[in-house]
C-alpha cells in the first residue's frame, strides 16, 4: 500500500457528493392537480428552480445533500422557472404565494403548508415540517 492509496481521488469524493432524489418533474399545468390530490395523501414540496441563477443552484445543491425523507414521507415536485415560467405563476396563484426562485413550498391538504426562499430553503426544517 503506497502512501498516496490513502488519499481519496478528486473522482472518489465527486461521486459520494452525487446524491440521487427522487424529484418529479413539473412540466404541465394539468400536473397541479395531481399535486393537490396527492397532497391529500402524503405532503408534497414543490422545489422551484431557476436554472440560470446561481444562488438558486447552490440552494438546491445543499437541499440535496442534506435531504433524507422517502417518498412515503414526502413527495418532491421540481419546476424549472425558466422553461416552465406559467406554471409557476399559476402555483403562486392557486397557492396564494408570491412568486420567488428558488423557492419550495410543501402542499397538504391541497393548500400551501409552508413557503420559503433563497438561503432559507433547509431541507432539516422541511423534516420538521413535516414530521
Amino acid at each position: 500500500m503506497s502512501f498516496f492509496s490513502k488519499f481519496k481521488s478528486a473522482r472518489d469524493i465527486a461521486k459520494e457528493a452525487i446524491v440521487e432524489i427522487p424529484w418529479h418533474i413539473i412540466s404541465d399545468e394539468r400536473m397541479l392537480d395531481e399535486i393537490i390530490e396527492e397532497s391529500e395523501k402524503v405532503p408534497v414540496l414543490i422545489f422551484k428552480h431557476s436554472t440560470r441563477c446561481g444562488i438558486s443552484r447552490a440552494v438546491l445543491k445543499i437541499f440535496e445533500r442534506n435531504y433524507k425523507l422517502n417518498e412515503d414521507q414526502l413527495k418532491l415536485y421540481f419546476l424549472d422557472l425558466l422553461q416552465y415560467r406559467d406554471i409557476s405563476n399559476r402555483i403562486a396563484s392557486r397557492f396564494g404565494v408570491q412568486h420567488e426562485s428558488p423557492q419550495i413550498l410543501i402542499i397538504k391538504g391541497g393548500k400551501s403548508i409552508y413557503d420559503t426562499s433563497h438561503h432559507s430553503i433547509d431541507a432539516d426544517e422541511v423534516a420538521k415540517i413535516v414530521g
